[in-house]
């Protein structure tokens, strides 16, 4: 076998034992349920259930967007938090250019809360 071919059936060997390793454990589960557990279908097993409760209402109910903008913005200043956690340590040891770089970030999510706070997203009601 050519030496520059050895590469390529590592490669292949790989690729294949990287498709058998989850194919093979998918087919015995599917194998044993087919097996084991047939289906049983009833109407307690077809009824909607949350929570140990009958569902009543109306399961379509709508939120305002409102609560989504709210979870946006927690999202965007929470990792703005974990960005500047490490440089918090660093301070004193980086350069001038870093520090510059982190003051822009942090104007840019200042920015970013004026523009929430001036369009009312902030307000609950």
């Amino acid at each position: 076998m050519n030496p520059q071919q050895q590469p390529y059936v590592f490669l292949a060997l790989f690729f294949g034992a990287a498709l058998l390793f989850p194919l093979i454990p998918l087919g015995l589960a599917q194998l044993w349920a087919r097996t084991f557990s047939p289906a049983k279908p009833g109407h307690d097993k077809q009824a909607t259930y949350e929570c140990g409760l009958a569902t009543s209402g109306n399961p379509l109910v709508r939120f305002r967007s409102g609560y989504y903008l709210y979870g946006l913005l927690f999202l965007i200043f929470d990792v703005e938090a974990i960005f500047l956690f490490p440089f918090a340590v660093a301070f004193l040891d980086l350069p001038v250019g870093a520090v510059m770089a982190m003051l822009l970030f942090v104007l840019l999510l200042l920015e970013g809360l004026a523009w929430a706070w001036m369009k009312g997203l902030l307000k609950w009601t």
